[in-house]
C-alpha cells in the first residue's frame, strides 16, 4: 500500500480536531528496511525488558505494527538485530519503539519498518515483565490495540480506523 502521512493529515483535519487521528511528536528515527509501514496495532507495555517484545514478535504478525511503550528509557535497547529478522519472517509490518534499539546495521537490513528513539549498544534485561494490549501512552500520545499505525518519512500517525 502506497501512501503519504502529509495527504492523510491534509484529508483528515475533521478527524484530527476531533482525536481520531492523532500524530506522534517528530521523535522518532528510522531503523528498519522499509522507509513507509501500516497496520493495526498490537500493544505492549514493558521497562528495560524484552522478554515480552521477542513472545510478541514470534507471533505470526499479519500485517500488524507491535507499539512498544518503553517509558522513552534510552539505557537499553528493547529491539535488536535478531527481533528485526525475527519480524521480518513472522510477517509483521513494522515496530515502534518508544524506547531504543541496537544492531541498526542488522535493523536496516529487515525488511520491516522500525522507528525509535535512538540506538543504544546495551541490551535490556530479562525480567519477563510486561503488559500487552492495553492502551499506551507513546511521547502523550496514546494508542489503543487494533488502531492504525501509518508511518513514513514524514512521521507516524494514529488513526481510530483505516483511512486508506
Amino acid at each position: 500500500m502506497t501512501f503519504a502521512t502529509t495527504d492523510i493529515c491534509d484529508a483528515n483535519e475533521d478527524f484530527i480536531a476531533r482525536g481520531e487521528l492523532r500524530v506522534l511528536p517528530p521523535i522518532f528515527k528510522a531503523y528498519g528496511g522499509l522507509s513507509q509501514f501500516s497496520g493495526p496495532a498490537v500493544t505492549l507495555k514493558v521497562f528495560e525488558d524484552n522478554t515480552w517484545v521477542r513472545t510478541i514478535l514470534d507471533e505470526a504478525g499479519q500485517g500488524r505494527v507491535l507499539v512498544i511503550d518503553g517509558g522513552g528509557s534510552t539505557r537499553c535497547a528493547l529491539v535488536g538485530g535478531n527481533l528485526g529478522v525475527l519480524a521480518q519472517k513472522n510477517g509483521w509490518a513494522g515496530i515502534l519503539v518508544y524506547g531504543c534499539v541496537r544492531d541498526t546495521l542488522e535493523l536496516a537490513q529487515a525488511q520491516v519498518g522500525i522507528r525509535a528513539l535512538a540506538a543504544h549498544p546495551q541490551k535490556s534485561v530479562k525480567r519477563n515483565v510486561g503488559e500487552r494490549d492495553l492502551q499506551v501512552d507513546i511521547a502523550g500520545v496514546m494508542v489503543r490495540p487494533g488502531e492504525m499505525i501509518y508511518a513514513d518519512e514524514d512521521g507516524v500517525l494514529v488513526a481510530r480506523k483505516p483511512l486508506v
